[in-house]
């Protein structure tokens, strides 16, 4: 948690994101109860959401759950897979969470901070804050506060399904990484990028 708090004042949350050719999407799955994690990266052209690489790491993780810390148990395999990607994306979607976080360091910061390159966490549930819901048309947002402190957006992705919690990661303000988890969006709930990197994720799991 002291870390936490020290790395926190190294996050870069301030810089709008000016171009982006290429996107990557990341995720991380284990079966509850298990070490086993399944980390996978998936790289896509912005201009058609096309794959363009994708990269997969299966390993045992010992860095036991505490909540709020999973970034230090899911980080190092992901860094894992980012290692094996060739191609180099402008910005990564991590499924998780940045600044809404207690100590506003969550995934998406820790994983952007070591990578050095802008990143944005597109969570599908509420870690900490309170929010009103947004408008149930696509592209409506509502801030996500701390008290006063507006610490993400409440994004309705697609008309009629539930919001996703979108934050800044590193090296990206909000408005851009709103802008960019809804420039990614093609008709699911998950911004494609996320999308492509849990179906990575599943097929690594099921392949075992």
């Amino acid at each position: 948690m002291a870390l936490q708090r020290q790395l926190a004042d190294r996050v870069d949350a301030r810089t709008p994101l000016i171009g982006c050719n290429l996107i990557a999407g990341a995720d991380v799955s284990y079966d509850r109860f298990s070490n086993v994690f399944y980390a996978g990266v998936v790289v896509l052209r912005m201009d058609d959401l096309t794959v363009v690489e994708q990269q997969g790491v299966v390993r045992e993780v010992s860095f036991p759950y505490v909540p709020g810390l999973l970034s230090f148990r899911e980080t190092p395999v992901l860094l894992e897979a980012f290692a094996k990607i060739e191609s180099e994306p402008d910005a990564v979607i991590l499924d998780g969470h940045g600044f809404s976080h207690p100590r506003r360091f969550g995934f998406a910061c820790h994983l952007g901070l070591w990578l050095d390159r802008p990143a944005v966490g597109c969570a599908k549930t509420r870690l900490i804050g309170t929010y009103k819901d947004p408008g149930r048309k696509a592209g409506s947002v509502a801030p996500l506060k701390d008290k006063d402190d507006v610490i993400g957006q409440v994004v309705r992705t697609k008309a009629g399904v539930k919001p996703v919690f979108v934050s800044v990661g590193y090296k990206i303000d909000l408005r851009s990484a709103v802008e960019l988890v809804l420039a990614t969006c093609r008709g699911y709930r998950l911004p494609e990028p996320t999308r492509q990197a849990h179906l990575h994720v599943n097929a690594l799991r099921r392949r075992g």
